[in-house]
């Protein structure tokens, strides 16, 4: 999503510019030649990426190799940094300039990453406000463009729109977006306590309606048998995750973007997140943050509840759920807190910023 907004900016300075690399719909949409689809490599997690690891090792070789047969003017990278960071070691020998758009968080954990940055990226974009002072302490050179979220604000429908769009009336309570994550082993570990939670929460409120958008990665299948049994009134969509949030009173969700998503359209939250035991013993020695929700760190402190690893039981879900929509003085203080964020993520325009660094680097006069 990110990457394909940078590709239509920078189309505007360089109508002939030409992309390869790796990603998903949104880029192949905007005419990147897609070498691998990113949906095959995406995982989170340690001991999660050991079944995927050869076919990750061949889609590394390969750009590499891509790189080396026809470099290009630019290499920019995306999250990633496991994989990135390789690759831009290899950019470097080749004296290729790298971007880096959406740097690791190592402010969070791995800081020993940040000597490979130095080494090996040329220029970095940060999108989170605390990000740019950090990055400055080791002397890289590093933007604060804003998020890419709040690109596409002026788009966004209103709350009635949103729920007339999705089917549902003005007045329905609740309405209850359930979002595991956007790959399946996070469709694995978190939908069955969110439907359990939605089973839960419908003994109070009979007429609950949910709201499960479908990202371009997951496959309609791949949810349906987690669905069975449970009699709850789910719309299964796949729509834009932000135009379901807006429609929703409360939502259920993975840690991860969605969670500013849901800063941004005011929408009371839960997060969970579950990961495999080994990875969870190993982020608890590693990290250095006290949050895990990005909308909690970029508030500075905890005003969302999360709900991590054993404690993102269904029961537990259901009963913070519940404490939201019970209590309309607590909803509404968490809509403000959650407005303070949005406000913190800057007005939009990020990628016009990176595109124009972009074009800067490769020495685009436009």
């Amino acid at each position: 999503m990110y990457g394909a907004g940078v590709v239509a900016a920078l189309r505007k300075k360089a109508p002939g510019i030409q992309f390869f690399g790796i990603g998903g719909p949104r880029m192949e949409e905007a005419d990147v030649r897609i070498l691998y689809p990113v949906s095959e490599l995406a995982v989170v997690g340690i001991t999660e990426v050991i079944p995927k690891i050869r076919f990750i090792r061949q889609a590394l070789n390969e750009l590499k190799d891509a790189l080396k047969d026809n470099p290009p003017d630019l290499v920019m990278l995306i999250d990633y940094p496991g994989f990135n960071l390789n690759l831009a070691g290899k950019a470097h020998d080749l004296g290729i300039p790298v971007l880096y758009y959406i740097p690791p968080q190592v402010w969070a954990w791995r800081e020993k990453r940040v000597k490979k940055i130095t080494e090996r990226v040329d220029r970095v974009a940060v999108i989170l406000p605390f990000e740019k002072e950090f990055y400055s302490r080791y002397g890289i050179q590093v933007d604060y463009v804003g998020h890419p979220l709040l690109d596409d604000l002026k788009n966004g429908r209103s709350r009635e729109q949103a729920r007339e769009n999705l089917g549902i009336s003005g007045d329905q309570f609740p309405v209850v977006g359930l979002l595991p994550g956007s790959r399946n082993e996070e469709i694995a570990r978190h939908l069955p306590p969110i439907m359990g939670a939605a089973k839960i929460i419908s003994r109070t409120y009979p007429d609950l309606r949910c709201i499960l958008p479908l990202a371009s990665t997951v496959d309609e299948e791949t949810v349906k048998p987690y669905l069975k049994g449970v009699q709850v009134d789910i719309i299964v969509r796949r729509a834009d995750t932000r135009e379901v949030l807006g429609a929703c009173d409360l939502a259920l969700i993975a840690s991860g973007t969605a969670t500013l998503e849901a800063a941004i359209t005011g929408t009371p939250m839960v997060i969970l997140y579950r990961v495999s035991f080994l990875t969870y013993v190993l982020g608890k020695v590693l990290a250095k943050v006290s949050h895990i929700g990005l909308v909690n760190l970029v508030a500075g402190r905890q005003i969302v509840p999360e709900l991590i690893q054993g404690d993102a039981t269904d029961t537990r879900l259901a009963e913070e759920g519940l404490w939201l929509l019970e209590d309309e003085e607590r909803r509404e203080g968490m809509k403000e807190d959650l407005r303070l964020v949005r406000e913190q993520l800057g007005k939009g325009g990020a990628s016009e910023r990176v595109a124009a660094l972009a074009g800067e680097m490769m020495g685009l006069v436009v």
